[in-house]
């Protein structure tokens, strides 16, 4: 950032009207504008001053309120997700008398739930107070997970995993949407690895709760089944965050209640860089036409999906995986551990090396390469090597930094309110088809090596590095186009377009993040 910036507070009327006359489809934007755009209205003209010293501020002032609420509930996001693979190994399988694939369809029930809801969900996140839907979201799927403790059957338990999968779906497109209201686009990559990195964590305190539970219940004996009470656990845990969350984050930068008048109105001005606003409730149809249109928006899907037959099999099977290894059941709790701690050191390392050299997606593939190498060694390693196969089971743990450094572009790269929530959507439809194949392709038949799907996720791994190579290569095109164009002696900019709701298609100034 420059050491000081001078940002100018309205778009008055003449520029308005004169974005009509060089662009007349712009008079459609100035009536329904982003929510930013009546704030710099209302100042008259008045400029804004916003030096280094205050961004420095008001940066460290959102990161405080913002980032650790956003982290611990996402974090319990990964793990009210993988209590099901703990509750596996801890008697859920013999109490509702599962047989069959019927473990398997449980993986992918959470999904199908998911995957009907997505869409709606980001149209309410759009159309709906965003900090105030989220949080209701939160609460409410932490009510049904505490309810899992109630379950006597597989149909029980087919009705929790359907509505679990409908309020998480809010979760992700609802961070990421968050992240590229609150932050500049240098800043969000490095914020989405932190935040998702607590994926990592939510491991990490699953493998050791569920680890103490069970050690516990077995020396000292419980009235009701130890899988039981990580159910329990992890539910209240997810209602007393919703309940901080709804208290902490605000549906934007106007109604923060932890920040003064005059910083709301800085928090909004400092982001304008991005030039996509802070938020847009009208529904525009030619921005789902345009999203549906752009290649990059079935990159992210097409990556989703196949990145995702790993991750949806990996997830519900790692504590089956690392018994198959040679482990008991109760080690393969604690052995799931550092798992996690190499996925939140992966999404970190990733994060900073992102914005150290502006090059995300570049470093992301990084985490592929781990991921594949791991996957191999488990595959080519004889069944006796326990150790080894072990150890390419943490390094698969490394391949979500792709899967973060698109979702980071969502929030840096797709401009208009109504485009981004589509391919927010899309991106994670594609992210639930992909987790409802993954369990599928461990087969109780092939059990215990599942050999059909750790070959089934080295050509998903192989595939996706080739999708992201693609998606840099578009980018840096796109990008070169953009800087001949804004050359020409006939462009003209628009004064504030950045809070007209442009897509980053229309406009012209736009950047892409690499």
């Amino acid at each position: 950032m420059a050491e000081e910036e001078k940002v100018t507070g309205t778009s008055s009327a003449i520029d308005v009207e004169t974005a009509k006359h060089v662009d007349p489809t712009l008079e459609k934007h100035a009536h329904d504008a982003d929510e930013a755009m009546k704030v710099f209205e209302d100042m008259h003209g008045e400029a804004i001053e916003l030096d280094e010293a205050t961004n420095r501020r008001l940066l460290r002032t959102i990161d405080w309120h913002m980032m650790p609420i956003m982290c611990f509930v996402y974090g319990m996001n990964y793990l009210d997700k993988t209590t099901l693979s703990y509750a596996s190994v801890m008697g859920l399988k013999e109490d509702l008398h599962l047989k069959g694939d019927e473990y398997q369809w449980l993986g992918s029930l959470f999904y199908f739930g998911y995957l009907a809801w997505e869409y709606p969900t980001n149209r309410l996140l759009q159309r709906l107070p965003l900090g105030k839907y989220s949080a209701a979201c939160i609460i409410t799927w932490g009510l049904i997970l505490s309810c899992f403790a109630g379950v006597k059957s597989y149909a029980g338990a087919i009705a929790i995993r359907l509505f679990l999968g409908v309020f998480e779906a809010a979760v992700t497109p609802g961070f990421a949407l968050i992240t590229s209201q609150w932050y500049t686009k240098r800043e969000q990559g490095s914020r989405v690895n932190v935040w998702f990195s607590f994926n990592g964590v939510g491991q990490i305190l699953g493998g050791v709760v569920a680890y103490g539970i069970a050690i516990g219940t077995e020396k000292h004996g419980s009235s009701i089944a130890s899988w039981k009470i990580v159910f329990l656990f992890t539910g209240v845990l997810t209602i007393i965050l919703g309940v901080i969350f709804y208290w902490i984050v605000p549906d934007n930068q106007l109604n923060a209640r932890w920040l003064k008048k005059e910083d709301r109105v800085l928090a909004v001005a400092r982001v304008r860089v991005n030039q996509q606003g802070i938020g847009n409730k009208h529904f525009k149809m030619y921005q789902v036409k345009e999203a549906l249109l752009d290649p990059m928006t079935w990159a992210f899907f097409f990556y989703a999906l196949i990145a995702d037959i790993p991750n949806g099999g990996i997830t519900n099977f790692f504590s089956q995986l690392i018994t198959s290894f040679g482990f008991t059941k109760e080690e393969s709790l604690i052995l799931g551990v550092p798992g996690g701690a190499v996925e939140v050191i992966a999404l970190v390392l990733n994060g900073y090396m992102g914005h150290r050299t502006n090059q995300r997606l570049l470093c992301s593939l990084g985490g592929l390469v781990s991921a594949l190498v791991g996957i191999i060694l488990i595959v080519a390693l004889p069944q006796s090597n326990n150790v080894g196969r072990l150890i390419g089971y943490y390094m698969t743990q490394a391949s979500p930094t792709a899967f973060v450094a698109l979702l980071s572009m969502i929030s840096s790269n797709v401009a208009g309110y109504t485009k981004k929530t589509t391919v927010a959507a899309l991106y994670l439809i594609g992210y639930c088809v992909g987790n409802i194949i993954g369990p599928q392709s461990f087969r109780p038949k092939d059990a215990p090596r599942y050999v059909p799907a750790e070959i089934t996720i080295i050509v998903c791994l192989a595939i996706c590095l080739c999708i992201m190579v693609f998606i840099w290569w578009w980018y840096r095109k796109e990008n070169a186009r953009k800087l001949e164009l804004q050359g020409r002696p006939d462009y003209v900019r628009l004064e504030n377009q950045e809070w007209l709701d442009l897509t980053d298609r229309e406009n012209p100034d736009f950047t892409y993040a690499l």
